[in-house]
């Protein structure tokens, strides 16, 4: 079986789910109703004419009825909430069927006259009939309120999932101006030191809001593209930092078969640079570490630390915030983050299922 065959299979379910729910019942109530006027309990040979006719006349009123109720007086009661006008509306059509269906099943089997159908014309047997349709008809009554149940459920995850894309939307939105603004004054740095790397710069600069403009606009990019917007970020924090600041970037793994949310690694890094790597700290260093192993994920960022004014700090936290809420909303129960901050370094591992 084709994938595309059970797409379309998924596809035709779900558009028709409910239609589909009614005819399974009925299916099954005409199916029952029928073995069980053709049960044979006196070894007798069934009369299959009079049992087709006698279930043709018995599905017929029970649908009539419970979709007279189902599609007219049931959506009334709803809209105008009067159970007093919805039984008196509804009580007159519903014994005016039922009478019906007794005097048809009386004539049906009017030949017979060995006493074994004059059940037929008992008060049990009438009130077996009423009390039997009735639940027929109260069940169908009761589907209507569970399609608008799961409608209302459907509809309240809609708006919570354009709630989240929304919010998400917002998260990734607060990373373009923090980017621009970090490399707009690395590129006016090396303009002012009139650097001859200032066109890679630019170039480099260029390729990264292109994936920042277009790609990361996907629910999810390749692997690959992320990495590659990484290097180039790290490129430009050597071009500015003149290669004076040891930089590690390890990659492990096949990258070719994942795909991961956009933007999702920049903000460790870019905190890496920001908080960790200073031209007049010597000793600083930065190591970045990925790591792939099947559908799990380790991404690693250490960094050395520099002392740092209380506003920076303050503001440190905002994009570390902003990544944990987007990992709750693109991978909930998902990852996992561990932070350690140590006098002398600072560290960040997300470990994270790439489902």
């Amino acid at each position: 079986m084709s994938d595309n065959y059970k797409n379309d299979m998924q596809v035709f379910i779900q558009r028709y789910r409910v239609f589909l729910l009614h005819l399974a019942f009925w299916c099954v109530y005409s199916s029952f109703f029928f073995y069980q006027i053709t049960f044979s309990r006196h070894g007798e040979e069934p009369d299959y004419p009079r049992a087709f006719a006698d279930a043709t006349a018995q599905v017929f009123t029970m649908v009539l009825a419970s979709y007279l109720n189902y599609f007219y007086f049931l959506p009334r009661f709803l809209k105008n909430k009067n159970m007093g006008r919805y039984l008196l509306e509804y009580i007159i059509p519903f014994v005016v069927l039922i009478l019906f269906l007794i005097y048809v099943k009386r004539y049906i089997y009017l030949c017979y006259d060995d006493g074994r159908h004059g059940f037929l014309y008992s008060t049990k047997f009438i009130v077996q009939s009423f009390s039997s349709s009735l639940f027929i008809v109260i069940f169908v009554g009761m589907l209507k309120f569970a399609e608008d149940w799961f409608e209302l459920e459907a509809k309240r995850k809609e708006v919570e999932n354009e709630k989240l894309t929304a919010e998400l939307r917002f998260l990734k939105a607060q990373i373009n101006p923090h980017f621009l603004f970090n490399t707009l004054n690395n590129l006016y740095y090396l303009a002012f030191t009139n650097s001859p790397n200032t066109t890679e710069v630019i170039a480099k600069l260029s390729q990264m809001m292109r994936y920042m403009i277009y790609d990361s606009n996907h629910a999810k990019v390749p692997v690959s593209k992320e990495i590659e917007y990484m290097e180039n970020y790290i490129s430009l924090e050597k071009l500015r930092l003149n290669n004076q600041i040891p930089i590690q970037f390890e990659v492990q793994g096949n990258t070719d078969r994942h795909s991961i949310v956009p933007l999702i690694f920049i903000a460790f890094l870019e905190n890496a640079f920001k908080h960790g790597v200073s031209n007049n700290a010597k000793e600083a260093w930065v190591n970045i570490s990925i790591k792939f192993e099947g559908n799990n994920c380790i991404y690693k960022v250490e960094n050395s630390k520099i002392p740092k004014n209380t506003n920076n700090e303050e503001k440190s936290g905002i994009g570390l915030i902003n990544l944990q809420r987007r990992l709750d909303l693109s991978y909930p129960d998902n990852y996992t983050l561990n932070v350690e901050d140590n006098p002398q370094n600072y560290s960040v591992t997300l470990n994270l299922n790439l489902i």
